[in-house]
């Protein structure tokens, strides 16, 4: 007579780290940090738009609050996602704060 309590053991660990896996890999996804500055932001630097690149879309430039003061990050190129239209990040004021809202997909 055989058992199948190992068996069952065993699949159950096994579906367990598969679910904890997953969720592991999908929580970077929705996860988003909330950057909050005391002070308005400088106004944006003039950034030269590289030429078209097919299947891309062009994510300008941003000042990103950083350790108490603000830094420029250059503007970057995004894979496109079809069906979709890409909506560039930016401050608003919220109260005496900023608050950045990242870019997005829309």
């Amino acid at each position: 007579m055989t058992t199948t309590k190992p068996v069952r053991f065993l699949t159950t660990v096994l579906a367990a780290a598969i679910t904890s896996a997953a969720a592991l890999t999908a929580a970077p996804a929705f996860a988003q940090a909330v950057l909050v500055a005391p002070m308005a932001p400088p106004p944006p630097r003039a950034e030269v738009m590289p030429a078209p690149r097919a299947g891309y879309v062009w994510d300008q430039g941003r000042w990103r609050w950083d350790h108490g003061r603000y830094v420029w990050v250059p503007g970057r190129w995004r894979p496109v996602r079809v069906g979709h239209r890409w909506m560039p990040g930016h401050w608003v004021q919220r109260g005496p704060n900023w608050r950045w809202v990242e870019g997005h997909w829309a």
